[in-house]
């Protein structure tokens, strides 16, 4: 019975502690789409074309992400997490890979198909396996084991925006794209072949789930759309993505025109600021539990309305002002990635949590292409990235209006 038991050699407990690594790994591949704003400039520039069109596969990506990441749970049940993230790891590298094809004919429509939709599909499709993986793996320490692993998707940037800042001046755009792509192929299915789920009925040792875990009212999708509460957390949670992705998507643009601060420096910042996005996951998911999901979301909506202000404010020469204020906007995008999955949790049940949270991620979608859209009129109409942190001012009001009328735990009607 033990022999088989074992994880990469060594027990259970100590072997899955792998599948954490694995899968942070497989999450930094993913997340590299968080250093498009060092790609925007190459792409504006030598297609010639405006920043909302330029901001156009980012938009794509997010959307595609956020539509088969919903589908992709229903697949994995049936093909298990080991085939899902093995086909999805090609489809992600065949999506950067092919994006050589884009650029070397300076067409942003075949950027869209390539990048946006083709490899946005691919990191949907993949996204929700190394984290179904870890869950099963660390009943006793899901928040922890899945933020670390997702740790990975926030920090990406970190790894990603300083080798595409490296790679695009030395090898040029359209093969960065291609060595991406591979890299990236290459390293999902390995690290992807060693997936399996525990045996049925395994836990760790010495551990007993608690009773309050398995009391906990179970609503399918359609009775959640239902409730109040899920609108609530699903405006609140396209307001905190909108105010987030818009800024992470243009990061780098606004540091060299508004602050005015050198291209290298500006790469540099947006792998610091990556730093942010991947602390925001495990410290909201810890305060979504210690203050509960309003109070966390509250907090999240104050920082958003705080670093609006501090972007309206800033001039040329601004670093400091800039630097604080674009941490806090990937603090909180990082920390809408932990409020929203840990509160559906919370309120809906376990039961159908992959189905529900595929439902309420759609919030993420919509807040990609909404706040791409704000970015780039704010650039072309306006002349300045800057406009854009007036929209997002006004809505983290609105949300915080929200979130204080609406995000409660909800009542379930006897049946």
């Amino acid at each position: 019975m033990t022999h088989h038991n074992k994880v990469f050699g060594l027990s259970p407990e100590a072997g899955r502690w792998v599948y954490v690594i694995t899968g942070l790994i497989i999450c930094l591949c993913l997340g590299s789409v968080y250093s498009y704003s060092v790609f925007l400039k190459p792409i504006t520039e030598s297609f010639g074309i405006t920043a909302t069109q330029g901001n156009l596969p980012f938009m794509f990506f997010l959307a595609f992400f956020s539509i088969l990441m919903f589908f992709s749970g229903k697949i994995m049940a049936k093909l298990g997490a080991k085939k899902l993230s093995i086909f999805g790891g090609i489809v992600v590298g065949l999506g950067w890979a092919l994006s050589y094809l884009a650029v070397e004919a300076k067409s942003i429509n075949l950027l869209i198909l390539t990048y946006g939709i083709i490899a946005g599909s691919g990191v949907g499709i993949v996204y929700g396996c190394p984290i179904n993986i870890v869950g099963q793996w660390f009943p006793d320490k899901k928040g922890l084991a899945t933020g670390l692993v997702l740790a990975g998707f926030g920090g990406s940037a970190l790894i990603t925006a300083k080798l595409a800042g490296a790679l695009i001046p030395s090898v040029g755009l359209s093969t960065t794209f291609l060595y991406f792509g591979i890299a990236f192929a290459i390293l999902i299915v390995l690290l992807a072949l060693p997936f399996r789920n525990p045996e049925s009925g395994w836990k760790p040792a010495g551990w007993a789930p608690s009773a309050a875990a398995a009391s906990a009212v179970d609503y399918d999708s359609s009775e959640m759309v239902k409730t109040s509460t899920f609108w609530g957390l699903f405006l609140a949670y396209i307001i905190g993505c909108l105010a987030g992705l818009m800024a992470i998507g243009i990061s780098k643009p606004v540091g060299s025109e508004i602050i005015k601060i050198d291209g290298e420096t500006a790469t540099t910042l947006v792998g610091i600021f990556a730093i942010f996005n991947a602390l925001g996951r495990p410290l909201f998911g810890w305060l979504t539990d210690k203050i509960t999901p309003k109070g966390a979301a509250i907090l999240n909506l104050l920082i958003i309305i705080t670093v609006s202000i501090m972007m309206l404010m800033a001039k040329e020469g601004d670093v400091t002002l800039y630097v604080v204020a674009f941490c806090g906007f990937w603090l909180i995008l990082g920390g809408w990635l932990a409020i929203a999955p840990t509160t559906t949790l919370a309120f809906y049940g376990l039961k159908n949590y992959a189905r529900n949270y595929g439902v309420v991620f759609f919030a993420y979608g919509l807040g990609a292409i909404i706040g791409g859209i704000i970015s780039g009129q704010a650039k072309d109409v306006f002349g300045s990235y800057q406009v854009a942190f007036w929209p997002t001012l006004v809505l983290g009001v609105v949300g915080l209006m929200i979130v204080m009328a609406f995000l409660k735990p909800p009542v379930k009607k006897a049946a």
